[in-house]
Formats: C-alpha cells, sequence, structure tokens
C-alpha cells in the first residue's frame, strides 16, 4: 500500500502544474478530458488508474468531501500518456451523475478551485466494471496500489 506520494511525476501539456487548466477541459467548455503523461512509475507497475478529484467543492457525500470529476481505470502498465478527450481505460461514476469525464464547473462567484489529477500506479493490470463509484474502485485498487502522484489544475468561472 503507497497512499503517499511517489516519485512518479504527472504532467500535460495543456496546462502547467498549479496553473490555469483551459476552458476546454472544463464543464462549461468543451467539456474534453485534458491530455495526461507520467513518467517514472514505482517498479513493478502493471496497471494505472486516473482520479480527478476537486477537494474545493462544499460537498460531502458517502463519507468524502469534494467533487469527483472522472475515474478511469483498467489501464494497462505499458500505457503512460493519454490523449486529449481518451477513450483508453474504463469509465467510472463520476458525481455528475455520469460515467467518464465530467469537466470543471464550480458555482459561480465561489472562486478558483483545485482539480487533483490523481495517477494511481498498480501491481496488477485490472479488469474492473464501468461504473464504479470512487468509494468502490478505492476499495478494488488498494490492495494493489504501488505509489501515486498528481498534477494539480485551477479553474475559476467568470
Amino acid at each position: 500500500m503507497a497512499f503517499a506520494l511517489s516519485k512518479m511525476q504527472v504532467t500535460s501539456s495543456a496546462f502547467e502544474n498549479f496553473q490555469a487548466m483551459p476552458g476546454r477541459h472544463a464543464a462549461d467548455g468543451d467539456d474534453l478530458s485534458p491530455p495526461l503523461a507520467w513518467e517514472n512509475p514505482p517498479e513493478g507497475t502493471k496497471g494505472y488508474a486516473v482520479i480527478c478529484q476537486d477537494p474545493d467543492a462544499p460537498l460531502v457525500q458517502h463519507g468524502q468531501q469534494g467533487f469527483v470529476h472522472w475515474l478511469l481505470y483498467n489501464l494497462p502498465g505499458s500505457v503512460t500518456s493519454l490523449e486529449e478527450a481518451t477513450a483508453e481505460g474504463t469509465r467510472g461514476h463520476n458525481d455528475f451523475q455520469r460515467n467518464g469525464y465530467g469537466g470543471p464547473m464550480p458555482p459561480e462567484g465561489h472562486g478558483t478551485h483545485l482539480y487533483y489529477f490523481w495517477v494511481l500506479a498498480l501491481d496488477k493490470p485490472t479488469a474492473l466494471p464501468e461504473g464504479l463509484s470512487m468509494t468502490e474502485l478505492l476499495k478494488q485498487l488498494e490492495p494493489h496500489l504501488l505509489g501515486m502522484n498528481r498534477l494539480i489544475g485551477t479553474y475559476q468561472r467568470g
């Protein structure tokens, strides 16, 4: 188990760490998942999952705070990048009540929110069903987690 940051590095060609995300990746824009890439995974990595969550969202449900924007899993260990609007992997159930990516959409006047794009490195490939919630996904992945790291984007509605 490794719910601590690893040496893996996560980047995007669309935005820098702690910088504004382009509107095309927001729900009030084109609502496209951003391109992501990662390198230096923990030794023995055989699969990945990606989670995007907004911890600044004023929402508490199922014992978790924040808003889940994206759950993507069943990514093989050979995948080290995702294109914009990727078709890779299996989609989980986000807090927009649908499977797949849902971009930033903080409440108007709520200021700038942070969006954590977590990449989880796993010790085995997964074949999990579509539509898992964050709680269900983490329950399945936690025993196989080797390490994780994140890229943080920001977004504020005009």
